[in-house]
């Protein structure tokens, strides 16, 4: 006759049982958690730590009184951001230009690690994906500095070109608010497409290759094979970077937009990190500043929640 052990009701008994698995389980992998350790404290010293600047938020925050000596005013600055003229502009900025960058960006990396996987020449593939990821290693600055050296209106090549060839009038790319977005995200295909397609190489690494010899032989395409074995066998990897791609959408990076911005193409560059730089370091409204970051991120965290939500529901792929 089996015996079955009786559950632990006594918390004491609880505790030490969980105490024991606790050191059984450190004894097995210390070394782990030592190498861990570096990265777990970087995390709370420098992103958990700090979060307590969000009381800020809810206060008119002045440095010399500090955050426990500032008056505290509840929700007024995130009703002062809501009812701000430049509201409407500075989140449909932020939205358009980060569907902009999931509508060809995000896609084109895929594209890209299928076809350098299709690729049998293996000098010819080393030498693409080199060139593909320099640009990754360029700052930013020197990117931005390409750019309006590219475009210039006086000596750019591009409209060197085009006075030449097409005796056309020279067009101020960078000063041209309808030009600003065009420009935004071509410059991130350029500098990101080898790096993103990195992890989709990984991915379809773990593809087995009896698989295309298979669909080969019942005389499948080379299109039919990436769409019936390639494409699903990277879906999670997809799914996942989708997902990640989606949380941060209204944190579209200030750096970027504020070498390339100027005050003629605010109407269409103005997202809410240049927002928050403004006012919290050229104006001095911290609070406001801190309130509108945090109503960024409480944005963030619900886009995350429903596309993970809308995935789980359609596929066997989630974040959680």
């Amino acid at each position: 006759m089996n015996h079955v052990a009786p559950l632990v009701s006594d918390p004491v008994k609880r505790r030490n049982s969980w105490a024991s698995a606790f050191k059984k389980g450190w004894a097995h992998s210390k070394y782990l958690h030592l190498l861990a350790l570096p990265g777990v404290l970087y995390y709370l010293i420098f992103n958990y730590v700090p979060m307590y600047g969000i009381l800020i938020a809810f206060q008119d925050f002045q440095p010399l009184k500090g955050v426990w000596g500032s008056t505290w005013v509840g929700f007024d600055q995130f009703k002062a951001f809501f009812q701000h003229m430049y509201f409407w502009r500075v989140i449909r900025n932020t939205l358009l230009l980060s569907f902009l960058e999931l509508l060809f960006v995000f896609p084109l990396q895929i594209l890209f690690a299928i076809f350098l996987n299709e690729i049998r020449s293996h000098f010819y593939k080393r030498f693409v994906q080199t060139v593909s990821y320099l640009p990754h290693f360029i700052s930013l600055p020197a990117i931005v500095g390409m750019l309006f050296m590219f475009l210039s209106p006086q000596d750019g090549p591009l409209n060197m070109l085009l006075v030449k060839l097409f005796h056309m009038e020279p067009i101020n790319f960078m000063g041209l608010s309808e030009w600003f977005r065009p420009l935004y995200i071509a410059s991130d295909i350029w500098t990101t497409l080898g790096w993103g397609a990195i992890i989709y190489l990984a991915a379809l690494t773990n593809v087995n290759p009896d698989m295309y010899e298979s669909a080969s032989l019942d005389g499948a395409s080379r299109v039919k094979m990436i769409w019936h074995i390639t494409l699903p066998a990277i879906q999670p990897t997809i799914m996942i970077m989708l997902l990640l791609q989606i949380g941060k959408m209204m944190s579209l990076g200030a750096d970027k937009v504020l070498l390339m911005q100027s005050p003629v193409t605010y109407e269409v560059s103005d997202v809410i990190s240049t927002f928050v730089y403004r006012r919290g370091f050229e104006f001095g409204e911290y609070s406001f500043a801190t309130a509108v970051g945090f109503f960024n991120s409480l944005i963030n965290i619900f886009l995350l929640l429903t596309a993970n939500w809308f995935v789980k529901k359609t596929t066997d792929n989630s974040l959680f």
